[in-house]
């Protein structure tokens, strides 16, 4: 039976593991933070009153900001989601979470399809860009589906790129909802576990994410190398 490569090279290897104990101590530093400056987080009653201040409003709010992370922030949804499970439950977190990012990928698509290359060249760093320029277009829609997946990998970014291609906008949507919608499900889960108190599932499903994520992330240039080699193929 073949060994599954998890790793591409050593170096790889080493650097993922800085990286995920980079984030055990970012997460350790986080929740000592908001322990400190904002423990309401951890008291159910008082963060219910606070998203009740927001009334009708808070998931729509909650919608926003998963929609402009997409576009314009640097925050992984993923993280996001977590605290969409935890305010809103497993299942009305993860709608509200895919409703926003389906949104957030409409609009990056659309400036990318509206207004061009040169759109896309301001909003996305020109290492970035070089990086996936024409990868939509070689891999095709499995590829695309495969990238985004994976957690941890740069989809926000392939969602401009997307949109230089010749798909259209509803084609993208359906690939890009059933390729996020597990990870979301996941965080979202683990969200909905932390605040029913379950943090033992909680802290599983998000390591297991946080590995997979830096893993990923890591080994991105070998994941894209990989599927454009497919699309040649095919």
């Amino acid at each position: 039976m073949a060994r599954v490569k998890l790793f591409s090279s050593a170096e790889s290897r080493r650097r993922t593991i800085a990286g995920l104990v980079g984030i055990a101590v970012l997460f350790a530093l986080l929740y000592v933070a908001v322990r400190r400056y904002a423990p309401f987080l951890f008291d159910p009653e008082a963060l219910e009153a606070w998203i009740e201040s927001f009334g009708v409003l808070s998931p729509v709010v909650f919608i926003l900001v998963q929609a402009t992370q997409v576009v314009v922030a640097p925050v992984p949804g993923q993280a996001t989601a977590v605290v969409g499970g935890y305010l809103f439950g497993p299942l009305w977190g993860t709608l509200y979470s895919m409703v926003g990012v389906m949104i957030g990928s409409a609009v990056a698509f659309s400036i990318a399809k509206w207004y061009g290359r040169p759109a896309v060249e301001r909003l996305i760093h020109e290492d970035l860009l070089a990086r996936f320029d024409g990868f939509v277009e070689e891999t095709g829609l499995p590829g695309l589906f495969v990238f985004v997946v994976i957690p941890g990998l740069p989809d926000d970014a392939v969602c401009f790129v997307a949109g230089l291609t010749k798909f259209g906008l509803g084609v993208f949507l359906v690939v890009m909802t059933l390729g996020r919608l597990p990870a979301y499900l996941a965080t979202n889960y683990a969200g909905g576990n932390l605040a029913a108190g379950h943090f033992t599932e909680a802290l599983v499903i998000l390591a297991a994410v946080v590995a997979f994520s830096v893993i990923a992330y890591l080994n991105r240039g070998w994941i894209q190398r990989t599927l454009r080699g497919l699309g040649d193929d095919s």
